[in-house]
């Protein structure tokens, strides 16, 4: 017997108001951290030409806050729970022709994944979010947040435009914390 799955792919997308001048702040902060060298600044995942993750503490990129607040509300939101979760984060600096590889986040206790554009370009890739059969592209736009589960495959296709696209990876979790005897 040949039975069709009809997969839904579970995500929420929220506009973040006053995300004109969040974006321009963040964007800002970042651009003086790079250009100073700062040893804030680390990258990992380097394939395809390029360093996918920029790791900046929020201590040190203080304008991502607002960000990082309203993504936590959605988060519970989305989780159905009362509590906040902690949130990790890192920027994704997409070039002219670069990709992002298929991938999930649900290697650790991730219980929620993410992305929030910052700057977009015309025609600066789009995400795509697979799960079984079903897949859903859903074109970036700046002051963007998408949640979704971190089992979910995922990628970004090709950024095909001629400006860079910044944006802010998450993962939403549960800090265990150690109680003292």
């Amino acid at each position: 017997m040949n039975r069709q799955e009809n997969l839904t792919i579970h995500y929420r997308i929220v506009r973040l108001a006053d995300s004109v001048s969040l974006n321009t702040a963040i964007q800002a902060q970042y651009q003086a951290l790079k250009t100073a060298n700062s040893a804030d600044i680390t990258h990992s995942h380097y394939f395809e030409g390029r360093y996918e993750n920029t790791w900046v503490s929020a201590r040190v990129l203080t304008s991502i806050q607002p960000v990082l607040d309203v993504a936590r509300r959605e988060a519970a939101a989305f989780l159905q729970t009362d509590s906040l979760p902690e949130v990790g984060f890192w920027l994704n600096e997409m070039g002219p022709g670069h990709v992002t590889l298929p991938h999930r986040h649900d290697e650790d206790d991730e219980l929620l994944s993410g992305v929030y554009y910052v700057s977009v370009a015309e025609n600066c890739g789009e995400l795509v979010l697979e799960q079984g059969s079903a897949s859903t592209h859903i074109h970036p736009q700046a002051g963007m947040l998408v949640l979704f589960p971190p089992d979910v495959l995922h990628h970004v296709t090709q950024n095909l435009g001629k400006e860079t696209r910044l944006s802010i990876g998450m993962n939403f979790g549960i800090r265990n914390q150690e109680t003292p005897d």
